[in-house]
């Protein structure tokens, strides 16, 4: 009760310092939310489908207060605090600004923030998902929630560094989040890097991240790579993207093996009025490194339809389906796991930005 009144009186407080501040620099309170009602097969162990109102269908729920002041000869400071909503309880997800809080400068030479922020890697493959990391139904970001591992991404550091500039037809970033171990700078070290080249309609992309554990016995430490080639064509009504994301965990455990998994997915959106948007994915994950007849190779199919009600407002229906081999188990939600090796699911829902 006292963390819920708490939040509630900060948010209060920041509104307030929002409004206060619109005089003096260029501050915006925003919110993206999302609701709506899906159906999902083998959801419980009983492998019974369950139904219930779901918060994020397109895009995860949230609110933020993002500014920026003019410092003069083209140097800005900038801010952003982000939080999560969960739309069917009225709850915080996650911590007050979990998504977002850093401050920094931006001018001619790119921009430079400190805090917690998305890592480069998400924020440049988040262009090349066709369905846009959405948690109904995405796996560009952690692959089958229900296998031993995501294969994925790191979505977020913690004591951040985040660069990103633009030369030409070319975008670059690196980000860099501190371990803060007494043990050495390395452990709990993560680095994030991309880039992407665009040409007309056509843009690729290149990343790489690598994550560390903490050291062990001997200065050994676990670590996970992960690295992502992609390309989009988009000109017109059409959006083709194809991307693959090679992922490596090594142990520092001796006689443990790799953990590897391979991610590819392609898809294609046509826009076929101003206002419908048709999008058609396909995702498939080549688990590698494991014993025989355990490989899940789960692969998922997708397609959605949006409408436009307005600038801010859209409408959608999603359907998924995903299978594994080796009656290994697989989920359509990167964040919800499945009891069987098939699942299907369904959602529709609406989605308001402000």
């Amino acid at each position: 009760m006292k963390k819920t009144a708490f939040s509630l009186a900060a948010m209060a407080m920041l509104a307030a310092a929002a409004g206060a501040a619109q005089a003096q620099s260029n501050v915006t309170v925003y919110g993206l939310l999302d609701v709506g009602v899906d159906n999902t097969s083998n959801a419980s162990a009983s492998k019974g489908s369950v139904s219930h109102v779901s918060s994020g269908g397109m895009n995860t729920s949230r609110w933020g207060i993002r500014g920026n002041e003019d410092l003069g000869g083209g140097l800005k400071a900038v801010f952003n605090l982000e939080g999560g909503i969960l739309m069917d309880t009225g709850a915080s997800d996650g911590a007050l600004f979990k998504r977002q809080a850093y401050v920094g400068l931006e001018g001619s030479y790119g921009r430079l923030v400190l805090g917690r922020s998305f890592t480069t890697v998400y924020d440049f493959v988040l262009p090349f998902d066709p369905m846009g990391y959405a948690p109904y139904y995405s796996w560009a970001t952690s692959a089958n929630a229900s296998g031993p591992s995501k294969y994925g991404m790191t979505t977020a550091f913690d004591n951040l560094v985040k660069y990103s500039g633009t030369a030409g037809d070319f975008k670059f970033g690196a980000s860099y989040g501190f371990g803060e171990q007494a043990t050495g700078a390395q452990d709990s070290a993560k680095f994030s890097s991309g880039v992407t080249y665009t040409a007309g309609p056509v843009s690729l992309l290149a990343t790489y991240e690598r994550v560390n554990g903490n050291s062990i016995v001997g200065g050994a430490r676990d670590k996970t790579t992960s690295y992502h080639l992609g390309a989009m064509y988009n000109e017109g009504p059409w959006k083709v993207q194809a991307v693959a994301r090679d992922y490596k965990l090594d142990p520092a455990a001796a006689g443990k093996p790799d953990v590897r998994g391979t991610l590819y997915w392609g898809g294609v959106s046509y826009l076929t009025t101003p206002q419908v948007t048709l999008t058609g994915v396909i995702y498939y994950q080549d688990v590698k490194n494991v014993a025989a007849n355990t490989d899940a190779d789960p692969i998922m199919y997708v397609a959605r339809v949006r409408y436009a009600l307005s600038k801010r407002t859209d409408l959608y229906v999603a359907g998924a389906y995903a299978k594994a081999k080796h009656n290994q188990l697989v989920s359509l939600s990167r964040d919800d796991a499945g009891f069987d090796n098939t699942q299907r699911g369904v959602i529709a829902g609406i989605q308001h930005r402000f």
